[in-house]
């Protein structure tokens, strides 16, 4: 466990203050749960609003899957400013990289995914995170991701 506090019940104001995304691009609702250096826990509300089902697919809802990686990254992203702390709260944070993306299960409007993040490796200025999403605790997604901040 890290010297850092535990972080619960971070709303959208509070994410918006740590996170450089915006309107339509904020692809996470709700943080549930951070414990600094080990584990994020993040939530996004899909709801029929989200612009993206204008186009995909207009008789079919179904969110693209590369949008649940970019829900992934802002919440892996908020772990990493939380990890930070004033050292990086000027900084971008750049996702430089994804590996082993997997999509299980279809999402679409009504559900809610719950992102689970932990920290793997953490080396130099490189954070490395073994991401998943759920729906239902059903497994919706799964990857790797490398983060740094510029």
């Amino acid at each position: 466990m890290t010297d850092q506090e535990i972080i619960e019940n971070m709303d959208i104001l509070e994410i918006l203050e740590r996170l450089p995304h915006r309107y339509p691009f904020v692809m996470v609702d709700r943080i549930l749960e951070v414990v600094p250096g080990e584990r994020v826990v993040g939530l996004k509300n899909v709801t029929i609003n989200e612009p993206f089902f204008q186009g995909h697919f207009p008789e079919k809802p179904v969110m693209p899957g590369v949008l649940m990686l970019e829900g992934m990254a802002q919440v892996g992203g908020i772990m990493a400013y939380c990890m930070g702390g004033d050292a990086v709260k000027d900084k971008l944070l750049y996702f430089v990289g994804i590996d082993k993306a997997k999509f299980r299960k279809v999402v679409g409007p009504g559900d809610q995914i719950i992102y689970r993040l932990d920290t793997f490796k953490s080396k130099r200025n490189i954070i490395m995170m073994s991401a998943k999403a759920f729906v239902e605790d059903k497994l919706v997604c799964e990857a790797q991701l490398k983060a740094s901040f510029g």
